[in-house]
């Protein structure tokens, strides 16, 4: 597969991330804490429905941590995920090129490319965003490029907006271990775009394996040819 059309994936899925993200960020206000959320105590009060029904909703919220708002916390524990973010993208260009070169399966590269691309995406919001917009609120819609962003270097907050409640607000049967009688909501996280692409590109690589990895045949051995003659007494021995 040619590295040019890996280029082009990966900063088509940027593109994508990016856009939404800055649109959400300078339309909409904050949905709701992201704590309120995380543990469902509220539902969120201000929201979009694309399509018209409640299965899918856009909702602006933001976490200071990793896909699906899992948290390392303190400053301290932002910084180190940032720094982390930072690491591993640098590397994940060399690891894709080698994948390139090394001829691997086709669509093994592309769900690379995939996780390349997710994670690239929120280390922008992480390194860049603090210092491009102002403070979103509930009653405030930030701005890009504000006189002094929200934060500095290696501070920003990843932007989620994707809610997709399509089972929404249930209980589990009484007879469940530990959770029965207890309340869900499937699906609850919010993410964005690259949270997608890095979870589209894992769960494709788990799923066909088998094929990415199918170990190449051993080619048979050659048959040497020779010009001495063969006669029946050679045969015999």
């Amino acid at each position: 597969m040619k590295g040019r059309n890996i280029v082009l994936l990966v900063l088509l899925i940027l593109f994508i991330d990016q856009a939404v993200k800055i649109w959400v960020k300078t339309h909409m206000p904050l949905s709701e804490d992201w704590d309120q959320y995380h543990s469902m105590l509220t539902p969120y009060d201000r929201g979009i429905r694309p399509l018209g029904g409640s299965w899918f909703q856009v909702y602006f919220v933001e976490n200071s941590g990793m896909a699906w708002g899992w948290e390392l916390g303190g400053m301290w524990g932002k910084i180190i995920l940032t720094l982390f973010r930072l690491v591993a993208v640098v590397a994940g260009v060399f690891i894709l090129r080698g994948f390139i070169a090394r001829k691997y399966h086709r669509g093994f590269i592309v769900c690379a490319a995939l996780i390349f691309a997710g994670a690239l995406g929120n280390l922008i919001d992480s390194m860049f965003y603090g210092m491009i917009f102002d403070e979103s609120t509930r009653f405030h819609v930030a701005t890009l490029f504000p006189p002094k962003g929200y934060a500095g270097f290696l501070h920003g907050k990843v932007v989620d907006m994707l809610y997709f409640p399509i089972i929404k607000d249930k209980q589990f049967p009484q007879w469940l271990p530990v959770i029965g009688g207890d309340r869900f909501t499937f699906f609850s996280p919010v993410f964005n775009i690259a949270d997608a692409a890095i979870s589209a590109g894992v769960i494709a690589i788990l799923v066909f394996q088998k094929r990415f990895f199918r170990k190449q045949e051993p080619a048979g051995h050659p048959v040497a040819e020779t010009s001495t003659p063969v006669n029946d007494e050679a045969q015999v021995l």
